[in-house]
């Protein structure tokens, strides 16, 4: 699968490397997807790419800390700002809401309102592990071709609960019904692991690197 822009090559898709996610795994994913990939915590490198991969594996406080030591939050901003496609995986995910319950609480980026809370599962066993069906609740971009019903990877035991009904693109089922697909503007977020996902995750990364695609394109040619 290939995609090129304007400028004659694939859209360069940067993978925020900030200690925590599987980042190799996310970047071959990519790849096979038709990006061009890289792994960086560079801001200039950061800021040259055509679209931003937030992954992560473990817990939102001490994701947050990193992220701020390593100015990582105010240039995920700054790119958000400027339009720039931005994509959440997993933890990566909770992490562009504004604030988490996990481990007493932390503050994250507010690219979407809304907060991260603990999955109500009704004593089904956490954290939720599996293929869990998505519902698409909306058409987005994100979810262009794919047809319901899909299945993703998920491990979760925090789910994000978003400020706006309208933000959230689809939802899945673990004792209670979950954003599991969020968007909005050049914002968007997967609670799965796309790149575990099989089919049906490479098309979602493979829509967000055609999102990223477009944007390369708009600012080449303004």
């Amino acid at each position: 699968m290939s995609m090129t822009t304007a400028g004659g090559d694939p859209p360069k898709i940067a993978v925020v490397d900030y200690g925590m996610g599987n980042r190799r795994s996310v970047e071959k994913a990519l790849e096979r997807v038709g990006a061009r990939t890289v792994i960086s915590r560079d801001h200039a490198e950061l800021r040259e790419a055509d679209g931003l991969l937030l992954p992560g594996v473990g817990a939102f406080p001490a994701a947050m800390r990193v992220i701020h030591e390593l100015g990582l939050d105010e240039l995920l901003r700054e790119r958000a700002a400027a339009g720039m496609p931005i994509f959440g995986s997993c933890m990566g995910m909770q992490l562009l809401f504004e604030h988490s319950e996990e481990h007493g609480g932390a503050e994250g980026l507010g690219l979407l309102r809304g907060e991260v809370q603990q999955l109500k599962t009704h004593g089904l066993k956490l954290p939720h592990i599996g293929w869990s069906e998505v519902r698409f609740e909306r058409p987005s971009p994100l979810s262009q071709g794919l047809h319901a019903p899909i299945f993703l990877y998920h491990v979760h035991s925090f789910v994000a609960q978003p400020a706006e009904r309208d933000v959230i693109l689809g939802t899945s089922e673990y004792g209670e019904r979950f954003a599991s697909v969020v968007g909005h503007g050049n914002i968007f977020g997967a609670q799965s692991h796309p790149e575990k996902s099989s089919t049906a995750g490479l098309a979602l990364l493979a829509n967000f690197v055609a999102l990223c695609s477009q944007w390369r394109a708009a600012a080449f040619t303004s």
